[in-house]
């Protein structure tokens, strides 16, 4: 195969695609396809070898690549999720890692025979809970809040925090070897943790006004944040070295907590680099290991990962949550998920070559084994980790619910019909009025508006993945369908249609960017259905069969009409008529739809005046 860069690089591009595509398709964290497929195309195929692609750039690159993950994953750590749990997580990422640490050096000394320098190397390598494998992991399990919560301040916070003991470790270590020299050591300790603290602290409030005073236009918005993030890494590690993955940390923290900086614009990006960034740098590093440098290490290593899973992570939780509010199943849970991700890779990569260098005995097994315990705690959890959260009643339901805007009538009607035939709804609304006649119903609520900053912290959404926005007002339905695609994605939004989208001239008709995808039938927006309704329309359902098809139903009957309105299959999962999509369903599924008599009124159109 040609040794083209472009070639090579575009590769990379595909076979990230094809890990990801794949795991979006068996429902698995990315990860998991991502290290098999460095493997694959690295050293089995020989067809990539990062250090002869990039060269002495390969660890700068890696380096300014997790300094935007830990950013990214920085700015969705708002203190007010760890409401309750303060304590778990400040003893998880102190005494906890410790306990940890502590395992992990134990294991590998007296089962592999390293060192006791290098044993402490390896433990605070591998102590972190990478937030590159916790935020795809936890889309996947989707475990309750506390634990989801807990896990993703852990995988963020220890990040940085296990990188600066590691590279203390590897600094005692040179030292001890070299001069013996514990104060160096101490030293860069509290030179390391002052200089990412201020870096990120004034880093953070530079963007934050720029941002808050509306200095940066919103077409250099996203290039000013990562030029921001780039040079407080940068700058903090010309500093002090190993200081800057601390300083991007503490960075995002302080823009997630600070009122008025608009983390939200600016955040949808982020994460789409990160996770360009986390496929490439799976590959890259997983290319860099050989199968047989796995299996050279033997059964002992296999028992050095079941000692840190089953012993280390289970006195690590104990330790962190004795005498917390979470129960047991949330402490199983959290016992249950602890993968290693990229700093681990990256960290040790680069000190296996130092180390070796110096003729450290056992170095050469640095960077295998931390692989190995990356690729066990990946595949372990990626196929386990769901199956035990539902096992343990401790994981969300499915979000195949609606959250539904509006409790007006036709709003209710809508979600009555959804929620007597088993399908989660909740319905939000600013009028009291229309809102208690939705409770009298016994339907969920929620009394205000969805896109308020009241709702982003206290509106219960589990359990719903799509939104409908069915309000009265159809500026207020665009709004909400835009912010709504941020969490539920844009084909998972839908709003009701204008009366006259049909025929309105183009100028006044609604970019179809802001309006979601449209329910229903052309005409039969919310006055059409709410005079409908007052007529006497009723919302019914019908369960197809053999003998009465789809097509029978829609047959209208004499004196009769019926608009389909959603489509409910044998497993439960509710599907909405949409003007987009041509919907056929099947004998066993059930209809829900708006039947009406020929002799009610046809319904005024409000907006023919």
């Amino acid at each position: 195969m040609t040794n083209s860069p472009e070639i090579l690089l575009a590769g990379i591009g595909i076979v990230a695609m094809a890990a990801q595509w794949l795991a979006w398709r068996l429902r698995v964290p990315a990860i998991l396809f991502l290290l098999l497929a460095g493997i694959a195309v690295g050293p089995v195929a020989g067809w990539l070898d990062p250090d002869d692609l990039f060269g002495h750039l390969l660890f700068p690159i890696v380096s300014l690549s997790v300094a935007v993950i830990l950013f990214e994953g920085s700015l969705t750590l708002e203190f007010h999720q760890t409401r309750g749990l303060e304590r778990v997580v400040r003893r998880l990422v102190s005494g906890g890692l410790l306990i940890t640490w502590v395992v992990s050096a134990t294991a590998v000394h007296f089962l592999l025979d390293f060192p006791w320098d290098l044993a402490v190397l390896f433990g605070a390598i591998t102590a972190v809970t990478g937030p590159t494998v916790i935020a795809p992991l936890l889309k996947t399990v989707k475990p309750v809040a506390p634990v989801a919560h807990a896990l993703r301040w852990e995988g963020i916070l220890i990040d940085p925090i296990g990188a600066i003991l590691a590279v203390l470790s590897y600094d005692l270590m040179v030292a001890l070897r070299t001069s013996h020299a514990w104060g160096h050591a101490l030293w860069s300790l509290g030179a390391t943790a002052i200089t990412g603290l201020v870096f990120g602290l004034v880093a953070g409030w530079l963007l934050g006004m720029a941002l808050r005073k509306g200095w940066i236009p919103d077409s250099l918005l996203n290039l000013s944040t990562l030029a921001t993030v780039f040079a407080a890494f940068a700058l903090s590690n010309t500093v002090q070295s190993e200081s800057g993955l601390l300083a991007v940390t503490i960075m995002g923290i302080w823009l997630a907590n600070r009122p008025g900086i608009p983390v939200h614009d600016i955040l949808e990006f982020k994460e789409t680099l990160s996770q360009i960034l986390l496929s490439a740098l799976f590959i890259l590093l997983a290319a860099r290991v050989a199968p047989a440098q796995l299996f050279d290490l033997g059964w002992p290593a296999l028992a050095v990962l079941v000692l840190m899973l089953w012993v280390g992570r289970p006195l690590k939780v104990l330790f962190s949550t004795w005498g917390s509010k979470l129960n047991w199943r949330e402490r199983a849970l959290l016992t249950w998920i602890a993968p290693r991700g990229i700093v681990a890779a990256a960290v040790s990569a680069l000190f296996a070559l130092r180390l070796e260098s110096l003729q450290v005995p056992q170095a050469e097994k640095l960077l295998p084994l931390t692989f190995l315990v990356i690729i066990g705690t990946v595949i372990w959890q990626s196929i386990t980790a769901r199956p035990m959260a539902k096992l343990l009643k401790a994981a969300e339901p499915d979000r195949v619910g609606f959250l539904i805007s509006g409790a007006n009538p036709v709003a209710r009607a809508i979600g009555q019909a959804l929620y007597e035939q088993g399908v989660p709804v909740r319905l939000c609304d600013s009028d009291w009025y229309s809102l208690s006649k939705a409770r009298m119903l016994g339907l969920p609520t929620y009394h205000g508006s969805p896109i308020s900053e009241h709702a982003q912290h206290n509106l219960d959404t589990s359990g719903l993945g799509r939104l409908l926005a069915l309000g009265t007002r159809d500026h207020v339905n665009q709004l909400i369908m835009v912010r709504g695609r941020d969490e539920f994605g844009k084909n998972k939004v839908f709003s009701l249609p204008r009366s006259r989208d049909g025929d309105a001239a183009e100028k006044h008709a609604v970019d179809p960017e802001y309006r979601g995808r449209t329910l229903f039938a052309v005409g039969l927006g919310y006055w059409a259905l709410s005079s409908l309704l007052m007529a006497g329309a009723q919302v019914k359902t019908t369960k197809l069969s053999e003998t009465f098809t789809f097509a029978q139903y829609q047959q209208a009957q004499p004196g009769h009409a019926v608009y389909p309105l959603f489509a409910i299959n044998p497993k439960g999962y509710a599907v909405p008529f949409t003007l987009d999509q041509e919907l056929q369903p099947q004998p066993g599924w059930t209809v829900i739809g708006l039947h009406v008599e020929s002799a009610q009124a046809q319904p005024a159109d409000p907006l023919a005046a």
